[in-house]
């Protein structure tokens, strides 16, 4: 498994599979192995995934320094990895929490980056708000799933501020298409691949400069595609569409059907709308 230094001297791991420009993609979790990604729904067809191991997941080594899992701090990872990789310019690909890392690193390096597609992105590196009725408005398309009720019940406690354990349980359904044995293994996996210290510290104060990282984003005019699924409650596509609208090059798309896994959902639309911004 190739493998290369950080800054700091953490040994990183990176994966790679299929045929086609290389796609460098990004893990979300926060900080979970990148093996969730899997081949993006056949996307290996056409593109080489170079599937990033975070620092601390996976097969990278957990690094010296603790603090070095703040989001701001993986920027520097990112970038190893290109020069490790020997590019000038990179396509990026990030899924939920890692498109806070992919917005970053953009920000910071608009010059290597040549295309980004953001699935399903968390909102925190732009400062996006996302209310409880954006989620329950979204949770309500579900209305006729035979698990809606107790999932429904479950998040007007969180979004009330009145999670327990057993509410983030409950809502498990809403991230999938369908709520069968394959989206409850999917489910399960999510706890042993996840690194619990360094999702703690993902997000710590100073990570996310909200303002400048907007100002920053404006003024990068490669093409992007933020991508949302209908059914999403933990990025609606309403405030999807607002993320989108802080770049100048941006496509917004929501796929039919989809959760917050959309290649799980349905692959063959999922690699179509990916193609139709990440492709050379």
């Amino acid at each position: 498994m190739p493998t290369f230094a950080a800054p700091d001297g953490t040994r990183l791991a990176h994966h790679v599979e299929g045929d086609g420009p290389p796609l460098i993609c990004l893990p979300g979790g926060p900080m979970r192995d990148s093996a969730y990604l899997g081949t993006l729904g056949g996307l290996t067809a056409h593109r080489r995934l170079i599937r990033l191991d975070l620092r601390g997941t996976g097969a990278s080594e957990v690094p010296q320094d603790p603090a070095s899992y703040r989001c701001d701090r993986l920027v520097d990872d990112v970038e190893a990895l290109r020069e490790h990789l020997g590019l000038d310019r990179i396509d990026l690909l990030a899924h939920s929490a890692g498109a806070n890392l992919a917005a970053l690193y953009t920000a910071r390096h608009p010059d290597r980056v040549a295309r980004l597609t953001l699935v399903t992105p968390s909102v925190y590196a732009v400062g996006i708000g996302i209310s409880a009725e954006d989620r329950l408005a979204v949770a309500r398309l579900r209305g006729s799933e035979p698990w809606f009720g107790p999932a429904f019940t479950a998040l007007e406690e969180i979004t009330a501020g009145r999670a327990t354990s057993d509410s983030w349980e409950a809502i498990a359904p809403f991230a999938y298409a369908r709520w069968d044995e394959r989206a409850r293994a999917f489910e399960e996996a999510d706890e042993k691949q996840r690194n619990a210290e360094a999702a703690a510290a993902h997000a710590a104060e100073g990570a996310f400069s909200p303002a400048d990282t907007r100002t920053a984003l404006a003024g990068f005019t490669s093409p992007v595609l933020v991508l949302a699924g209908e059914f999403d409650i933990s990025a609606p596509p309403r405030a999807m569409a607002e993320y989108a609208e802080l770049f100048p090059n941006a496509e917004f798309a929501v796929q039919p059907g989809a959760g917050h896994m959309p290649w799980l959902d349905d692959a063959e639309r999922f690699v179509a709308l990916v193609e139709s911004v990440s492709s050379p």
